[in-house]
């Protein structure tokens, strides 16, 4: 069964998948953390995370740090012999039900998603707007020509009646203060991309933001925009627990996690990537990984999962409808369309600083936890009402801050979770 198959099938039966973000350049260390996922007391599926020569194509790099014994922050997959791979980490582990998602950050793939061929690996994601965007100064007309060729070439290599599964990231841009509408929009567009380059089996994602009941908002968005326009393919939600600064209590860290699985489960997404306690402070190790999958999945047993329904005309999915319309009436390639989108400033991520991104509109967070737009530069989103606050460098910082801060205090002021939660 593939990745997609597998997370759509433990959907039916009523339970949500949840996955870490782990990558050891050990082939012995990647191993036994992807047996650890495998047994933990949960719904899961693997991940394999990159390191970062190999997210920008430095193999040389990857490959005298394996020869020097040094540790990277990743799995150097092309650096490593194909057969080091298949024998040292995948075999008895990667079957049936238990697929592995490679998970990578380049703006440029082709050599490593040619390597997931090889290694009979179905399963990765990005984009070419979100894997470019935020990780990479290179043009984006260069990633979305690499990126279509590369997504056809993947899916050309997938045989036996496989099918090759990709996610968007698009849902994740920059991870934070950017008013959900946009991500949505992302995260649809980039699946639309997947799909007109040949990709039949697709996750849509969405990261955790500021507040619950806007969230819950974007998420049922993202599935009634891609029950309307993604009506061929298989695809699923993914939901991100939140991907800002992380709570520096234990505790703090664990209310946050729960309520992003309170997020995945109320709003029907399928599967969750999940965050641990240790965040705020360094990388985790395996088992805090395992603890955090396994109190996710307990969370959720806890829950029914939201149902599947017509949502109302709500103003995240007025706005990314919009943003999607107005990027499609471009260009029928939905690559040129999002090029030319970003360079009319259709497309505007705020914040982000690279050279294709105009970086005209603005958001801030409103006292209630909401994102907002104060700005939307040249976007044809509907606002339903006129905002004058700019966000200044203290306020950007109290902004970036404001989850953890919130969450801790939960543990250090007593507040209840009632008051936790906004709205």
């Amino acid at each position: 069964m593939e990745f997609g198959d597998t997370v759509l099938a433990a959907q039916r039966a009523g339970r949500l998948v949840v996955q870490p973000r782990m990558g050891m350049s050990d082939p012995a260390q990647m191993r036994a953390a992807l047996l650890a996922v495998k047994h933990a007391k949960a719904t899961t599926v693997g991940t394999i995370t990159l390191d970062s020569f190999t997210r920008v194509g430095d193999h040389a790099s990857a490959l005298r740090a394996i020869e020097e014994g040094s540790p990277l922050n990743g799995y150097p997959i092309v650096a490593h012999p194909l057969e080091t791979t298949r024998s040292g980490v995948f075999d008895g582990v990667v079957e049936r039900g238990f697929p592995v998602q490679v998970r990578h950050g380049s703006a440029a793939p082709a050599v490593i998603f040619d390597v997931l061929a090889q290694l009979g690996l179905w399963a990765s994601e990005g984009g070419p707007v979100s894997y470019c965007l935020p990780y990479s100064r290179r043009p984006l007309t260069d990633s979305i020509d690499e990126w279509a060729l590369t997504v056809e070439r993947f899916v050309a290599a997938a045989d036996g009646g496989r099918l090759a599964h990709l996610e968007t990231f698009g849902g994740c841009m920059l991870g934070q203060l950017c008013p959900p509408g946009l991500l949505v929009a992302l995260s649809v567009l980039e699946g639309l991309f997947f799909r007109q380059h040949g990709v039949r089996s697709l996750s849509l994602s969405y990261a955790q933001q500021t507040n619950h009941d806007q969230d819950v908002e974007a998420v049922r968005a993202l599935r009634r925009l891609a029950r309307e326009l993604l009506p061929d393919v298989r695809w699923h939600v993914v939901v991100y627990t939140y991907m800002g600064l992380f709570p520096r209590t234990p505790a703090g860290a664990a209310a946050l996690l729960r309520d992003s699985v309170r997020l995945a489960r109320t709003a029907g997404a399928a599967r969750l990537i999940v965050k641990t306690a240790a965040e705020a402070h360094r990388i985790p190790h395996v088992g805090e990984n395992v603890e955090a999958l396994e109190m996710a999945a307990a969370e959720a047993d806890l829950m029914e999962p939201g149902a599947d329904e017509s949502y109302d005309d709500s103003e995240t999915y007025l706005e990314a409808r919009a943003i999607v319309e107005s990027v499609l009436d471009l260009h029928e390639r939905v690559g040129r369309a999002l090029l030319l989108a970003f360079g009319r400033g259709l497309l505007d991520v705020p914040y982000c600083l690279h050279p294709d991104n105009l970086n005209r509109a603005r958001g801030y967070l409103g006292g209630d936890g909401r994102l907002r737009w104060s700005a939307v530069g040249a976007m044809r989103i509907p606002l339903r009402r006129q905002v004058a606050e700019r966000l200044d460098s203290r306020g950007l910082l109290r902004a970036l801050s404001w989850t953890a801060d919130r969450y801790d205090a939960l543990v250090l002021g007593g507040l209840s979770r009632r008051e936790l939660a906004p709205g």
